[in-house]
């Protein structure tokens, strides 16, 4: 899906900064030591010298991020459209400068969709009328391989496990992973990998998409724009996401971990060589099942104080 000419590679700076940063805390017990917190810068995005938008960020990939956002947001549709991409931390910008110019931005400008994005994301122009044209592949997924690809990704996860407060988002082939982006939102992460893809022209067709987060919407346009049909998060999934895979032929796994994941699209596209035993249930059925057990206790026990108040009222009598 994704051509990049390789002589028409964009000039971009390398201003990757650190992800966290160490800080002095006082624990519950009194006791200051040290730990590291995570990175949030904020970037505005300028094109041709039209401000575009201002994102929160980790920092860590920032040409990434921009060339995946503009092209996630309709702007562009391949790398080639970009002859530079300047980040400039001191003033918090990244410049961007456009081989043919940017003609016909300002009506996209103007339409904007608030989404439910970390921090509150934005989807501009006509994306929604464009999602006719995305074709898919039908992919084939082995029940044993998305097991050995879930164990895989738990070795990931580098800033979270050192500071918290982010998100991840990687990109798999079988039961690799290619690769692995955090920042301090899912749809930051996504749009960096997005960039990666485009500036090595990478097909997304053979591969699967993880994030950390919910399955929203904006999630579900992103990967198809990407052209990736499997998308899979530890997460939920909201009610438009999983309309939207319906209709775009994304296969959603969602509350994927361990042995246990809920298919909400697709689950034709799965082979289930690896099923686990069948007295086996998920913790979150686990859960209701523990509500469902201490509402029954609960009301069994209100029965048996009323049966002996009445007891008790009568021997009075």
């Amino acid at each position: 899906m994704y051509q990049q000419n390789k002589n028409n590679r964009p000039e971009m700076t390398n201003a990757g900064i650190a992800a966290s940063y160490p800080v002095n805390v006082t624990d519950e017990f009194g006791n200051t030591r040290e730990t590291h917190i995570t990175g949030e810068r904020p970037l505005t995005i300028y094109v041709d010298k039209q401000e575009i938008v201002t994102l929160m960020t980790l920092g860590k990939y920032p040409e990434f991020l921009v060339i995946g956002y503009l092209h996630n947001q309709g702007f562009i549709k391949s790398a080639d459209e970009i002859k530079a991409v300047q980040v400039d931390w001191d003033i918090d910008a990244a410049v961007v400068v456009t081989r043919n110019g940017s003609e016909g931005w300002e009506e996209k400008l103007k339409k904007r969709t608030v989404t439910s994005g970390c921090g509150q994301g934005t989807m501009f122009g006509d994306m929604m009328e464009n999602l006719a044209d995305i074709k898919l592949a039908k992919p084939s997924l082995a029940q044993s391989s998305f097991y050995r690809l879930l164990h895989n990704i738990r070795e990931y996860n580098d800033v979270y496990k050192k500071s918290g407060a982010v998100h991840g988002c990687a990109l798999c082939k079988g039961e690799k992973i290619e690769i692995f982006i955090e920042d301090v939102g899912r749809h930051n992460a996504t749009d960096a990998i997005a960039g990666h893809m485009l500036l090595e022209a990478i097909d997304g067709e053979d591969k699967l998409f993880y994030t950390t987060g919910r399955l929203t919407s904006e999630m579900v346009i992103k990967v198809a724009q990407m052209g990736i049909p499997v998308l899979f998060s530890r997460a939920g999934i909201t009610q438009m996401g999983m309309e939207l895979s319906k209709e775009l032929g994304v296969t959603t796994i969602a509350r994927a971990g361990g042995k246990h994941f809920l298919v909400y699209n697709g689950a034709d596209t799965l082979i289930f060589d690896a099923k686990p035993p069948e007295k086996t249930t998920s913790r979150f059925e686990d859960s209701a099942n523990n509500s469902e057990d201490s509402t029954r206790r609960e009301r069994r026990r209100k029965a048996e104080l009323g049966v002996s108040a009445r007891t008790i009222r009568t021997v009075v009598l």
